[in-house]
């Protein structure tokens, strides 16, 4: 199955929030404004230990949502951020202008998702032998964003997503895995904002 790749829509500052993907691409002049100076105003409680943190702190919480240096720093050095949704976007901003080189670095540390342990046996052999074949394919650890879906229904979408990618040409498949890996650090910052910035590999 082939997937299309929408453009990356205009959208008015300060949010330069998405849902879709653009390219990869090597960084220019011009990608330098991409996140919006951020206005120091008064910041919810959940951005405090953010915007309080030195430098190599935050850049080290940011690396556990993911794993990029150059998106974890250019996130970084943009604090503080006076509101959730302004952390949020930039974070997504930053996630379009990943280069070749900092997504085979965010997608080397990623791992295949585990079952959940109350799965059956069958399942878990299941879920197993597809991520073997997927791996096997493309290289990397399959990567899907799972927010919103039910704990019951992880095991069969994750199943689903790999078997329907698995017919991906391997651009195409590199295009498709790196807007799931934007969604994903998306989530996991939201969830570490929600748990006071607890590093969060793994989650949701």
């Amino acid at each position: 199955m082939r997937h299309a790749h929408p453009t990356r829509p205009a959208v008015p500052e300060p949010t330069l929030t998405s849902d879709t993907h653009a390219p990869c691409h090597e960084p220019g002049p011009a990608d330098a404004p991409a996140i919006p100076v951020q206005k120091s105003t008064g910041a919810p409680h959940g951005l405090l230990p953010l915007n309080a943190a030195a430098p190599a702190e935050a850049v080290e919480l940011l690396l556990s949502c993911c794993h990029s240096r150059r998106w974890a720093e250019r996130i970084a050095a943009h604090r503080p951020y006076p509101t959730v949704d302004a952390l949020l976007a930039a974070a997504e901003e930053a996630g379009y202008d990943l280069t070749g080189a900092d997504l085979d670095e965010a997608l080397a540390a990623e791992s295949s998702a585990l079952p959940h342990p109350d799965a059956p046996p069958a399942a878990r052999t299941a879920l197993r032998a597809a991520h073997a074949a997927y791996e096997s394919r493309f290289g990397h650890a399959f990567v899907i964003s799972l927010d919103g879906v039910r704990p019951g229904e992880r095991l069969d979408v994750v199943l689903a997503g790999i078997r329907s990618r698995l017919g991906n040409e391997p651009e195409e498949e590199r295009a498709v895995a790196a807007d799931e890996l934007r969604r994903l650090a998306r989530s996991r910052l939201a969830f570490a904002l929600a748990r006071g910035l607890t590093h969060t590999r793994g989650n949701p």
